[in-house]
């Protein structure tokens, strides 16, 4: 076989018209590549940005980054994988995505997927668990004797999920989370938040739980809330940032002496960094978890239509703001 079907995205408002099914060419492996057949993959806000960031041109590009599948191929200098093997990641920014048949990646960010979890379940975890994992044990430094508060905005969100969860395994943080609707409550809940407050009264309601203020805060949504993050952060705190609001404005952070971090999962696969291999690493680890019942798949609604149709109802659902978990389109 020497093309395969994908789904391509094009320069266009609305994931309908954006969206189209389209026959590629099956990719060429390089050395530490795997060769994997998609299965199932779940839609996160980075496919959202990345689709309506789109250029006019003639040529799509295949967006797709969370997935799970079978390995069909192996590259010469692979080592850690091999053909038959069930797995799951979250790709390469740099690129063409999951949203095909087959995709080529390279092995250092693949893992063997937890084997208690269908491909539909495992898909809706590596992108979040990267970024969870990467925020508390790289960013913020914690290990299972780290006490204090930790804040989790967006509790409902994917990574959200994941964080709270991670957190109460493997830390001994208290977590806050956010959330205003009474489902997203619920389910930050379920993950085993310790308190919830409502994001839309974030400083009086975090501080009326948490009077001497956080020492840990997870930000997905930033514009618009470095007011509050000053007033219930402690001093010497820390902020992890996942987004990238234009005219950030950090300096009324600098009189507590709030150290404010980047966390994108993608930097280690963009640079090739020398530590590449760690995000199959946490994978695995995370995959031990599922297993062992610490840690649960986040997926609350499956689209089993692996088409430009299924996909553009799924890239609706995330651009609605109003999903609890994930959603994950299956063949």
């Amino acid at each position: 076989m020497t093309t395969m079907t994908a789904i391509g995205a094009f320069a266009a408002e609305s994931p309908d018209t954006s969206l189209r099914d389209i026959t590629v060419d099956v990719p060429e492996l390089r050395p530490r590549d795997v060769l994997v057949r998609v299965l199932a993959v779940s839609v996160n806000p980075v496919d959202v940005k990345q689709r309506a960031a789109l250029q006019d041109s003639e040529q799509p590009k295949v967006l797709g980054y969370d997935a799970a599948g079978v390995v069909e191929a192996v590259g010469p200098e692979v080592t850690t994988l091999s053909v038959g093997d069930e797995v799951w990641y979250a790709g390469d920014i740099t690129r063409p995505g999951s949203n095909a048949e087959l995709q080529a990646i390279d092995e250092r960010i693949v893992s063997r997927k937890p084997s208690s979890l269908s491909f539909a379940e495992a898909a809706a975890l590596p992108l979040t668990t990267i970024t969870a994992w990467e925020s508390l044990f790289d960013r913020f430094r914690l290990t299972q004797e780290s006490t204090g508060d930790l804040l989790v905005l967006g509790a409902a969100g994917g990574v959200g999920s994941i964080m709270i969860q991670l957190a109460k395994a493997l830390t001994g943080v208290r977590v806050i989370a956010t959330a205003s609707r009474a489902e997203s409550r619920a389910w930050a809940q379920r993950m085993g938040a310790d308190i919830v407050v409502n994001h839309h009264r974030l400083r009086d309601e975090t501080l009326a739980a948490v009077p001497d203020g956080v020492d840990y805060l997870f930000s997905p949504h930033s514009a618009d809330n470095i007011d509050a993050y000053e007033a219930i952060v402690k001093p010497f705190g820390h902020i992890t940032a996942i987004d990238e609001p234009e005219g950030l404005e950090l300096v009324g952070l600098k009189a507590k002496s709030i150290a404010w971090h980047w966390e994108l999962m993608f930097t280690r696969s963009m640079f090739e960094t020398p530590d590449m291999i760690e995000q199959q690493r946490l994978l695995a680890r995370a995959a031990d978890l599922v297993d062992q019942g610490i840690l649960r798949t986040t997926l609350t609604k499956t689209i089993t239509d692996f088409s430009a149709a299924g996909l553009a109802e799924a890239h609706r659902d995330v651009e609605s703001g109003r999903m609890a978990g994930k959603v994950v389109v299956t063949r």
